[in-house]
């Protein structure tokens, strides 16, 4: 018993204390049989999260008690529950519950590979053409819940968008074709099944095709090889809405950009509804027929960009709501400023939040939030350096460089230097003395007093004084964080 002790303060010192109680507190413990070391843990989740994260402390530890080190064995015990039975929205487990029926609609899932199984083709003659063989079992899969535009978060990236698709909605044919753009994840396909739904609850759904660029290319080469090609005219060029997502697909392929070509013209020639998605404006789309790209960009054509700080908090609390997530604002905001790049990674970071929440059966704490999500911060951000911030901050406030570094203390000086540090400390891993070293020779104290001041700022959404107008302190650090990321 000396020995575990020995050995149990020796990992607590090396993990910190707070880690330690976390992952090595009563449902995990040592056990030393006099030649070798057996760590047990509750579940495999937990038992694989030791092994990967403390396994080069542990044996470190076991290097200063022993003096030597020992085998070390990874054991799962007996718990309340186990790694089988943590139950995640969106996380692909041993439940019963296709992984269709778990994802949210801002992921920007793509058409399923029967379409006609979504109810999204014009006539049942072509559901019926393709649907699943009779041996399926359809009573155990349910259908993929199709994302409506009410549940689409709203910023300034995506806004024209947004109130674009909603136009669309409502009065199919009054601006056609609408093409949205962006890089994967920002919301485009959400859009898409957001126009879908909103006909088919308009009862407009028998008249309204919902698809991927890569289903119309395979069912035009069927139509052509089986001698369809009428009827393949017919389903798509007597719709009233004509949804096609991931246009880009069909870069190189002439024969389909021509039959989709003369599809759009018939369908504009009656007023019909045009709506596509793309990772690129139609004028940038490479190897595409002029005429396609002049076509699809005669209608409104809408640029989404990544999703802003306000707008990733906005998809945080969504997502959090929707998983029935207790998450305090600081998470919330935590997650939203570190996870910058789209919905599918937030997402996937409250997936794995909620995991390691439920197999340490402990509520969720910034703590716990820094623990679980490191690794994907790691490898989200670039290596930011204080005189990046620095550079940034001065850019923005329309300040004199190294003015941070002085001992100005008016607030034109002194707001921006605290901000700088609150910024140092989310994008970089500098100490708390070399931040404040690096700001002026200030104490560790001092910084961390700055970085609380910030804090505030960010709950209660004070204005801040730039260079030559007053912005609230999310626009100041969106605009701080753009300056940071062009370098």
């Amino acid at each position: 018993m000396d020995i575990v002790s020995a050995l149990q303060n020796a990992i607590a010192d090396r993990v910190g204390k707070e880690r330690y109680a976390m992952w090595f507190g009563p449902r995990s413990t040592l056990q030393w049989d006099g030649t070798g070391l057996t760590i047990t843990a509750p579940n495999q989740f937990f038992l694989e999260f030791i092994r990967s994260n403390f396994r080069t402390l542990i044996e470190s530890a076991c290097m200063q008690v022993l003096g030597r080190q020992p085998s070390l064995e990874y054991q799962v015990v007996a718990a309340d529950v186990s790694a089988n039975d943590v139950t995640v929205h969106g996380m692909n487990g041993n439940t019963d519950a296709p992984v269709e029926s778990t994802r949210t609609p801002l992921e920007g899932a793509s058409t399923p590979s029967n379409p006609a199984s979504t109810g999204s083709f014009a006539n049942n003659t072509a559901a019926a053409n393709t649907a699943a063989p009779s041996t399926a079992t359809p009573t155990t899969i349910s259908p993929r819940k199709f994302a409506s535009l009410t549940s689409f978060v709203v910023g300034a990236s995506n806004r024209l968008a947004h109130v674009s698709a909603e136009m669309v909605a409502r009065n199919p044919g009054k601006i056609t074709p609408l093409v949205v753009h962006g890089r994967t994840g920002v919301g485009k396909t959400h859009l898409l099944e957001g126009i879908w739904s909103a006909e088919r609850r308009a009862g407009r759904g028998a008249s309204t095709v919902y698809l991927s660029a890569e289903q119309f290319t395979s069912q035009f080469l069927e139509a052509l090889r089986g001698t369809g090609l009428p009827n393949f005219r017919r389903k798509y060029r007597g719709v009233q809405v004509l949804i096609v997502d991931d246009l880009h697909f069909l870069a190189g392929k002439r024969a389909t950009q021509v039959e989709l070509l003369h599809t759009i013209d018939t369908l504009l020639r009656e007023g019909k509804q045009l709506v596509f998605a793309s990772d690129r404006a139609p004028a940038e789309l490479g190897d595409f027929m002029p005429e396609l790209a002049t076509r699809l960009s005669g209608g409104m054509v809408c640029g989404i960009d990544p999703p802003d700080y306000p707008t990733r908090l906005g998809i945080v609390s969504y997502l959090a709501r929707r998983f029935k997530m207790e998450l305090p604002a600081e998470v919330e905001r935590f997650v939203a400023a570190r996870l910058t790049a789209h919905a599918r990674e937030i997402s996937g970071a409250l997936c794995r939040l909620q995991a390691m929440s439920e197999a340490a059966q402990t509520t969720i704490t910034l703590e716990l939030a820094e623990e679980a999500l490191g690794d994907m911060i790691q490898q989200n951000n670039r290596v930011v350096r204080l005189g990046d911030i620095e550079k940034a901050v001065c850019k923005t406030f329309g300040l004199d460089p190294q003015s941070l570094q002085t001992d100005a203390k008016s607030r034109r000086i002194s707001h921006p230097r605290m901000l700088a540090m609150w910024l140092a400390r989310k994008h970089t891993r500098a100490a708390l003395s070399e931040i404040g070293k690096f700001f002026g020779n200030r104490s560790h104290s001092t910084v961390i007093s700055a970085h609380k001041r910030v804090e505030g700022w960010v709950t209660h959404e004070e204005p801040l004084q730039l260079a030559d107008q007053t912005v609230t302190i999310d626009e100041a650090i969106r605009q701080v964080e753009r300056n940071l990321t062009a370098g």
